[in-house]
């Protein structure tokens, strides 16, 4: 009894031979590119007691300055994404910051720390400014990276007015080109055992007091 059409027989069994695979020398460009492995450094291995010890004292630390676990919200202000990596990361399965009570907010309106990265541009001043005149009071500003400390390889550019200092006043620089996740918890740690209740940076630097309104305006 006919039960439908006969089974494919690839063409290389019809044929009689096998395909060879294409030597890497006979490859295009882009094919060889997908079919390697990609030239990064494996990262640095991290044990997983280190960034569990960083962040139960980061939060012990953010419980007895405020009084409830840290929000942090982030910001790119200009550059080539490495730092906003290194940022997700840190709410990633490894770090999971959450089972901490460390979390990242989506609204400045909720954040305790503006954690900004790239450098300046100058489309992204006036928007960071109103991003930290919306952060109640106690806030910090935490300027991740070369290029928020200083404008990095982008100083001088015509779109960069420099680093994140020139436009909001910075509580901690963390230096790297990109700081790794652990170093971003050591400095928000050291930035809150620093601080005394009730003290912070709020006072606002650059441009006039009466240029950041309210987000949106």
């Amino acid at each position: 009894m006919f039960s439908g059409c006969p089974k494919t027989i690839p063409k290389s069994r019809a044929w009689g031979f096998k395909v060879a695979p294409v030597p890497r020398r006979f490859q295009p460009p882009r094919l060889r590119a997908l079919l390697e492995a990609p030239p990064a450094e494996p990262p640095p291995p991290v044990p997983d007691e280190v960034s569990r010890a960083l962040a139960e004292r980061l939060d012990a630390a953010a419980q007895a300055r405020l009084g409830r676990s840290l929000s942090v919200f982030a910001v790119e202000a200009a550059g080539c994404g490495g730092c906003a990596l290194e940022v997700a990361a840190l709410a990633g399965p490894h770090y999971d910051l959450e089972r901490f009570g460390l979390r990242f907010v989506a609204s400045p309106l909720h954040a305790d720390v503006l954690l900004v990265a790239g450098a300046l541009g100058r489309n992204m001043a006036e928007a960071l400014e109103r991003a930290l005149a919306c952060t109640p009071e106690p806030r910090w500003v935490v300027a991740m990276g070369d290029c928020a400390a200083d404008g990095g390889p982008f100083r001088g550019s015509y779109a960069a007015a420099g680093g994140v200092a020139e436009a909001v006043p910075v509580g901690l620089v963390l230096s790297g080109c990109p700081p790794t996740p652990a170093q971003v918890l050591e400095g928000l740690l050291a930035l809150m055992a620093a601080q005394r209740p009730g003290k912070a940076s709020g006072k606002k630097k650059g441009r006039s007091e009466g240029s950041a309104g309210p987000w949106p305006p």
